[in-house]
């Protein structure tokens, strides 16, 4: 645990600086912040239509898990995930990495747990601002009256999912990244993925759960909403344990890789 400990506090430190570090707060404060500024000038359009707080909640909100979730999300996921490895491959200390007196495992592990802990954040800020920048809206504008509905709990679960359904795609470009060093690979397999990904989850193909980079998508479906708002959505569904498992698969394999890499 101390070795794992250490290995992730040394992963902040080479990466703090890092333009994937920067994107896990500077896009969803950039994002929510559009939408917050969107409804704040078209809330005369916005407020003819006599939504509820409800669904005039659910409107607003579903602006930046839409965005996030079913294109933004898989090509962060893509490029964190080889910026995390970059940092060795570009300045070359694998040999420097795996001279200390760590374990190969905690090394590996503490990169893993580094990525998932920035797309954490990633949607962590997403859902505090979007339901920040909600009540702030309320208070510019109290005709929205956005303080009599609570989404909180609906917001979180959305999230959460989100985070659980990006974890498929987290692991598979990690073990990629740890193969190559060079940008072109990854990301283009990523990219490829992403779009095949999404056309699939669209077109409602029967194993589109299969693919990893359909998983954003199709945990996004209302599908997933239970008989009322009130009750929330099914976190747990076809493609989230889909995701986990291929996250299981794919931290072996990367761990294979890692403790087999030739160090010069």
């Amino acid at each position: 645990m101390r070795s794992l400990y250490i290995s992730l506090t040394s992963e902040f430190y080479k990466s703090r600086k890092s333009l994937a570090f920067w994107a896990a707060i500077v896009l969803p404060l950039l994002i929510c912040g559009l939408i917050a500024f969107g409804y704040f000038n078209a809330s005369e359009r916005i407020l003819k239509a006599k939504l509820p707080p409800m669904a005039l909640w659910g409107q607003y909100s579903s602006q930046a898990l839409a965005v996030m979730g079913m294109l933004i999300l898989p090509f962060y996921v893509i490029f964190m995930a080889f910026s995390v490895n970059n940092i060795e491959h570009k300045n070359d200390t694998w040999k420097t990495l795996f001279s200390l007196p760590l374990h190969k495992l905690s090394v590996y592990s503490a990169k893993l747990v580094y990525a998932m802990l920035l797309v954490f954040i990633c949607l962590g800020l997403f859902l505090i601002l979007t339901f920040a920048f909600g009540h702030l809206l309320h208070l510019l504008i109290p005709a929205y009256r956005f303080d009599l509905y609570d989404p909180l709990m609906l917001l979180s679960q959305y999230y959460l999912k989100l985070f659980l359904a990006s974890m498929g795609i987290l692991s598979f470009q990690f073990v990629l990244s740890l193969i190559w060093g060079d940008f072109l690979k990854p990301m283009g397999i990523g990219f490829v993925g992403t779009i095949a990904g999404i056309i699939c989850a669209n077109v409602h193909w029967k194993y589109a759960y299969l693919i990893p980079f359909s998983h954003p998508t199709l945990a996004m479906r209302l599908g997933s909403m239970r008989k009322s708002p009130d009750e929330g959505i099914d976190i747990m569904t076809r493609e989230i344990w889909v995701s986990l498992a291929y996250m299981a698969v794919f931290f072996i394999a990367g761990y294979f890789v890692l403790s087999k890499r030739n160090i010069k």
